[in-house]
């Protein structure tokens, strides 16, 4: 298995706590409200904390598709949140996970960064193609961006 990481930082104007309450802990239900393509998420194991693995159902041109994902730690007094895309018929079939560890720390003006570590492991000895990074990469800005817009939009959320 090959392992392939980087980083990114993702800049907002929402204050650290609450976005990763909207990031962490009610992404669930927030997520099939802002993502249109989104259509559930669901618990198929576990009580919501470490090793909860949940699922993540999409029609996209009338295609349903879901994904696995598994939370691996949960840090409210460090604002982090690790979890893993395990498997389901969204994850490339070159890739047996893609782990994800993400902190919010403050930024300026009250604003937050969220700083996030990715590692893609890959089937057999299988590069990790630049279009599936660059899918994943994208999808998860876009996760990141539809989220902050929905806090943004709710300022009593």
């Amino acid at each position: 298995m090959g392992v392939f990481a980087f980083e990114d930082d993702f800049v907002s104007t929402v204050a650290p706590p609450k976005l990763y309450k909207a990031l962490a802990k009610d992404a669930d239900e927030i997520v099939p409200k802002v993502i249109p393509v989104i259509q559930g998420v669901e618990i198929v194991e576990g009580n919501g904390g470490p090793g909860t693995i949940k699922k993540l159902t999409a029609v996209e041109d009338g295609k349903s598709s879901f994904i696995l994902h598994k939370v691996g730690a949960v840090d409210e007094a460090k604002l982090g949140y690790n979890y893993s895309l395990v498997g389901g018929t969204g994850l490339d079939e070159s890739l047996e996970k893609v782990e994800f560890e993400t902190s919010v720390v403050a930024g300026s003006d009250g604003g937050s960064i969220v700083k996030i570590s990715v590692k893609y492991h890959t089937k057999g000895d299988a590069a990790l193609s630049d279009a599936v990074r660059e899918e994943t990469k994208g999808k998860g800005t876009g996760l990141l961006k539809a989220i902050e817009g929905f806090v943004l939009a709710n300022p009593d959320y």
